[in-house]
């Protein structure tokens, strides 16, 4: 809170000596008149004249403190801020094929890790939009480019492998859909962050031809290969045995992921780890800081209202016990 007037405060001082005059000087200064005899008013009820001038007294000189603070024009601030330059747009693109279910990220799978670890990413980058497409034999905007971080973790939290046909992996057509949600941003930059175990191997989209689109968009790809190099172990349902793991083999494509990040100028990495991902997402992370200009711009409420309303109130409760209880003749 803020005054816009400070100097009714050197009022305050005025109200102090009055305080102190009327405390040391006038506290006796009763009114009187004489009697012959205190007989029948000694057995009337009466009113201690001090504590009347006390009362009072004090009614009026808070009433008059009030009035001073209200004409200092008490001031809230309601800060407001305008981006002048947009930061980064940032879509995310995971893999949801089967595979992802492997566990050898232990002791989660791959899919639970990759989607813990995107979620911390995405607490991190508070003045971003981000976006999430999911993909296996098909691709699905699950979030469109939002600064609802909160609306966001929820759909993140939400997904699971099997919510697409999740026996093939359609790598090609989930770039293009994480491209059509960036090619028309006007963020300073854009970047699709791929997260995969797998190769291209459904969609009609090729994967490189959907990243020299990206490139077209100047769109940055940053391409993950997830998964240990000697693979792991998948759940499978079997007709016979129920569920048991099986093998689920190494099928990543490395060389297109690399050919994917250099067409768009981005970068390649392999997470063989739960570890090895958070790192390479924190690099990420510390790559795509955008510097943001802003304009700062403060809105002021009055509240002398607040302080004028008291005033008003003491004054008139003054003026009615002066009138009725402290009442005094003549």
């Amino acid at each position: 809170m803020k005054f816009a007037d400070p100097l009714y405060f050197w009022f305050l001082l005025a109200l102090a000596l009055l305080a102190f005059y009327l405390a040391f000087f006038r506290s006796n200064d009763i009114p009187s008149f004489r009697f012959s005899s205190l007989e029948k008013l000694s057995r009337s009820g009466h009113v201690n004249l001090n504590v009347s001038v006390w009362v009072l007294g004090g009614l009026r000189m808070t009433a008059l403190l009030f009035l001073i603070l209200s004409l200092a024009r008490p001031q809230k601030g309601l800060r407001t801020e305008e981006m002048t330059t947009k930061a980064t747009d940032i879509m995310l693109c995971l893999d949801s094929s089967r595979s992802m279910l492997s566990v050898d990220f232990k002791p989660e799978n791959r899919f639970q890790v990759a989607k813990s670890v995107i979620g911390e990413f995405i607490k991190g980058r508070e003045r971003d939009r981000l976006g999430l497409v999911l993909f296996a034999e098909h691709a699905i905007t699950q979030c469109p480019l939002t600064f609802d971080k909160t609306a966001l973790l929820s759909i993140l939290e939400k997904i699971n492998v099997g919510s697409i046909p999740p026996d093939q992996t359609a790598i090609g057509v989930g770039i293009a859909t994480a491209v059509n949600r960036l090619k028309n941003s006007k963020a300073k930059s854009k970047v699709i962050i791929l997260v995969t175990d797998g190769s291209n191997n459904a969609g009609t989209i090729d994967p490189i031809t959907a990243a020299k689109s990206a490139a077209a968009f100047n769109i940055k790809i940053y391409a993950i290969g997830a998964g240990s190099p000697d693979g792991g172990l998948m759940p499978i349902d079997d007709p016979i045995f129920g569920q048991r793991l099986v093998p689920s083999g190494n099928d990543l494509d490395e060389n297109a992921l690399l050919k994917i990040a250099n067409e768009t100028n981005g970068a390649y990495f392999r997470a063989k780890t739960s570890g090895g991902l958070k790192s390479i997402f924190s690099e990420i992370d510390k790559m795509e800081k955008t510097d943001i200009k802003t304009k700062s711009y403060m809105d002021y409420e009055d509240l002398y209202i607040y302080f004028l309303l008291p005033c008003l109130i003491l004054l008139l409760l003054e003026f009615g016990l002066a009138k009725t209880i402290f009442r005094t003749v003549p």
